[in-house]
C-alpha cells in the first residue's frame, strides 16, 4: 500500500496537469488562452464559447531545439494598456487602443506574448539570447471544432511562395482546401452564428511570412514560410525569382520579437472592413516628422495604354504626353502624375531614362504646376542603386516611388521592403508597393508607404475574361478581409463600363465590369489615401461631371464606418473628412435597393449630392443620374443599384 502510494506520487510529480493562463479584452468578451504542458497552444473564446480551437505554436531551431516544446515558465506578468494615438492616413485618424497582455517568461531565454482586444487577440514568441538564432521553422496552427467554410486566396502560380498575392477569394468549407498549392493572408474564417475569425499577421520584419496550408489531422489552418533564398535569376523585367533556398527560413539576432499572429474576430460582416488589429499591432512610427507625407491623387498613364488623343503630338512614353498629364492633373486639383513601365531603359539600371523622355523637364514642369512625380520601378533594380537611386531622383524633384514585382515574401524579400522604405523616408519620398503581399502594418512603422497592392484590381480586366473575374462580386467580397489588413491599390476610375454580357478583356482599350456609379463609389468603399484615376485624361475630359464629382473625394479621412453589409453581395461605407460625410455603395451583379440611416450626420440640413446609377444602366453601364436633396440626420435614404452597380453621396451641412 505504501509503495502504491510512493508511485503515484512519483508519476503525477513528472505528469504535472496541464496550466492554463487565461487573457480577457477589456470589454470581457474575448479571451485567448494559452495552455502550457508538453507544448505550447492558445485558444480562443467570445463569452465563453469556443472560436479557435487548441492550437499549437512554437519555435524550431536549426540545432533541433524547439521553443515551446516542454516550456518551463519562469515568470507570468500582466498589464493593461490603454492610450490614444494619432493614426495618419489610416482609416481611422486616431485610434483608442486598449488591450489587456500576458507575458510568459520560459527559461531557456524565451517568452511569448499574448494580447486580447474588443475586437481580436494575438500573440508573438521573443527570444533573449547572445548572438545569432537560425529558426529552421515555426508552428503557426488556427484549428477548428467541425468543418467552417472559409473565404481562402490562393496562390496563383506554378511556384505557390513565388506569386503576386493577386487572385480572387473561393468560399468552401476548410476540408476541402486544395492541396496542390498554398494560400496567402488575410484568411476569413465564416463560424455561422459564432461570428467570423480572421487570420492575419503584423509587425513582419527581417522574417518571412505566412502562406497557408490544411491539416486535416488537426482540423485548420497551418502556417507554411518560403526558405532563405540562396540561388535568384532574372526574368526580363530584372525581377529577380529564387531557384533555390536553405532549409531554415531565417537567421535571425538572438535578442529580439517575432511577428504578431493575429486572430480578428467580428460577429457580423459589417465589423470587419473596421477592424484595426493590424495597424494597432504594427511597429510605431519611425519617421519624427510626418508633415511632408502627402495623400491624394494620381493621373495614371499605364491601365489606359498612355491613351491620349485629339492632341497635335504623338501620345505615348514621351515628354509632350507627361506634360498633357501634368496639365489635366494641374487642372483638376489632381496632386500627382505617375510615369509607370517604360520610362526607364529596360537595361536592369535605374540610372538610365529612354531618350524620349526628357525627365528633368518633366519634373521640373510638374513643380511649377504643383503637381508631384512618382516613378515606377521593379523592386530588384531599385534596390540595386537604392542610395545613389533616391539621392539623384528626390534631389531632381521626384516626390515617389511606385515599387513593383517583389512577389516573394520569403525574409530576404521583406528586409528589400523595409529597406526601401527607409530610403526613401530619408529621402522624403513616398511609396506605393505593388506585386506585394497583403500590409503586415508598414503604413504604421514607414507611414511615407501610402498605399500597397496585394489586390485583385482593375488592371486584372485588361487580360482576363469574364468567366475568371468576377469584379463586382469581388468589389464587394475583399472590403471584407484583405482590406482588414490595410490600404489598397486597387486602380479605380474607369470611364467605359459594361455590363455582364458586354465585357470584353481588351489591353489596350480596356474596360471595367459594373457601373459608372460602381467605378464612382469605389473611391469611398476602398481604403486608398493614394488613389489612381485609371483612365486617361482625354477620357476623363469626355466626362466632365464624373471627372468633377471625383475629383471632390478626399482620400484622408477621419472616420470610417459600415453601417451595412454582406460578404460578396453589398457593401456601404460612410467616411468622414473634417465637418463633410461620403457615403458609397457597392453591389454584386445582383440588383437590390438597400436601406441607409443618416443617424451619423449631425444636427441641422445637409444637401446630399448624390451619384447613382441610371434607369438603364442594367444595359449601358454609362447611364448614371446626378441629383440633389436636402436630409436630415433623422432620415434614411435608399437607391436603386443596378446589377453591378453602386451608388455615392456627398454631404455639406446647410448653414
Amino acid at each position: 500500500m505504501l509503495m502504491l502510494l510512493f508511485l503515484t506520487t512519483a508519476v503525477g510529480a513528472v505528469a504535472a496537469p496541464p496550466k492554463s493562463y487565461e487573457v480577457k479584452s477589456p470589454d470581457g468578451s474575448l479571451s485567448i488562452v494559452l495552455t502550457v504542458d508538453d507544448g505550447l497552444h492558445y485558444s480562443v473564446l467570445r463569452d465563453g464559447a469556443e472560436l479557435v480551437a487548441p492550437s499549437q505554436i512554437a519555435l524550431t531551431l536549426a540545432t533541433g531545439e524547439v521553443l515551446g516544446e516542454h516550456p518551463k515558465v519562469r515568470s507570468a506578468r500582466r498589464r493593461s494598456v490603454a492610450e490614444t494615438v494619432e493614426a495618419p492616413l489610416h482609416r481611422q485618424s486616431s485610434l483608442d487602443i486598449a488591450f489587456n497582455e500576458l507575458n510568459l517568461r520560459c527559461r531557456d531565454g524565451y517568452g511569448i506574448i499574448a494580447r486580447a482586444y474588443d475586437d481580436g487577440v494575438c500573440y508573438r514568441f521573443y527570444t533573449e539570447r547572445e548572438g545569432e538564432l537560425t529558426i529552421l521553422d515555426e508552428t503557426a496552427q488556427l484549428n477548428f471544432t467541425g468543418d467552417p467554410s472559409a473565404y481562402v486566396a490562393y496562390a496563383n502560380t506554378k511556384i505557390p511562395m513565388q506569386t503576386s498575392f493577386e487572385n480572387t477569394y473561393t468560399y468552401a468549407p476548410l476540408s476541402e482546401f486544395r492541396t496542390e498549392t498554398l494560400a496567402f493572408m488575410p484568411i476569413l474564417v465564416d463560424l455561422g452564428a459564432r461570428g467570423y475569425v480572421l487570420y492575419t499577421e503584423s509587425d513582419v520584419e527581417s522574417y518571412p511570412g505566412i502562406y497557408v496550408s490544411y491539416d486535416a489531422e488537426a482540423k485548420g489552418l497551418t502556417a507554411r514560410f518560403a526558405g532563405y533564398p540562396v540561388e535568384t535569376s532574372l526574368t526580363k523585367r530584372f525581377e529577380d525569382v529564387v531557384e533555390t533556398s536553405e532549409e531554415y527560413i531565417a537567421r535571425v539576432p538572438g535578442t529580439r520579437s517575432y511577428p504578431w499572429r493575429i486572430v480578428a474576430c467580428a460577429a457580423t460582416a459589417a465589423e470587419l472592413p473596421v477592424n484595426d488589429m493590424v495597424w494597432k499591432t504594427a511597429g510605431e512610427s519611425r519617421i519624427s516628422d510626418v508633415s511632408w507625407i502627402r495623400d491624394g491623387k494620381i493621373a495614371w498613364d499605364w491601365w489606359n495604354d498612355w491613351g491620349v488623343y485629339g492632341v497635335d503630338f504623338k501620345s505615348g512614353i514621351n515628354t509632350e504626353t507627361y506634360k498633357y498629364f501634368i496639365d489635366f492633373a494641374a487642372e483638376h486639383g489632381i496632386e500627382y502624375v505617375a510615369l509607370d513601365e517604360g520610362w526607364s531603359v529596360r537595361d536592369g539600371d535605374i540610372m538610365h531614362v529612354i531618350p524620349e523622355i526628357d525627365l528633368p523637364q518633366i519634373v521640373s514642369y510638374g513643380r511649377q504646376k504643383g503637381v508631384g512625380i512618382v516613378l515606377w520601378v521593379v523592386a530588384k533594380v531599385l534596390d540595386d542603386k537604392l542610395k545613389e537611386a533616391c539621392a539623384h531622383y528626390a534631389g531632381m524633384g521626384v516626390v515617389g516611388w511606385k515599387v513593383d514585382f517583389i512577389n516573394r515574401q520569403d525574409q530576404a524579400a521583406v528586409d528589400r521592403v523595409y529597406r526601401i522604405a527607409e530610403a526613401a523616408a530619408r529621402h522624403h519620398m513616398i511609396i506605393d508597393f505593388h506585386g506585394i503581399y497583403k500590409p503586415t502594418g508598414l503604413q504604421r512603422t514607414y507611414p511615407n508607404v501610402v498605399n500597397f497592392e496585394g489586390i485583385f484590381g482593375l488592371e486584372q480586366l485588361k487580360w482576363t475574361d469574364r468567366t475568371k473575374a468576377d469584379m463586382p462580386a469581388y468589389d464587394c467580397t475583399f472590403p471584407f478581409i484583405r482590406q482588414v489588413a490595410g490600404p489598397v491599390d486597387y486602380t479605380q476610375g474607369a470611364m467605359s463600363n459594361a455590363s455582364r454580357k458586354s465585357f470584353r478583356a481588351v489591353n489596350a482599350d480596356p474596360m471595367s465590369q459594373g457601373t459608372r456609379a460602381h467605378q464612382v463609389a469605389a473611391y469611398v468603399v476602398f481604403d486608398s489615401p493614394l488613389v489612381m484615376l485609371c483612365d486617361s485624361p482625354t477620357a476623363y475630359l469626355k466626362e466632365p461631371q464624373t471627372l468633377e464629382y471625383i475629383v471632390r473625394f478626399p482620400t484622408r479621412f477621419d472616420r470610417t464606418i459600415v453601417p451595412a453589409g454582406e460578404i460578396g453581395r453589398y457593401i456601404v461605407t460612410v467616411r468622414r473628412a473634417g465637418d463633410r460625410w461620403y457615403l458609397g455603395a457597392l453591389t454584386n451583379w445582383d440588383a437590390r435597393d438597400v436601406e441607409v440611416k443618416l443617424d451619423f450626420l449631425g444636427d441641422g440640413q445637409w444637401k446630399a449630392y448624390i451619384f447613382r446609377d441610371g434607369v438603364n444602366a442594367d444595359r449601358y453601364g454609362e447611364d448614371y443620374i446626378l441629383e440633389e436633396r436636402t436630409v436630415t440626420a433623422a432620415e434614411t435614404l435608399t437607391m436603386p443599384m443596378a446589377p453591378g452597380g453602386g451608388y455615392a453621396v456627398q454631404f455639406e451641412q446647410l448653414r
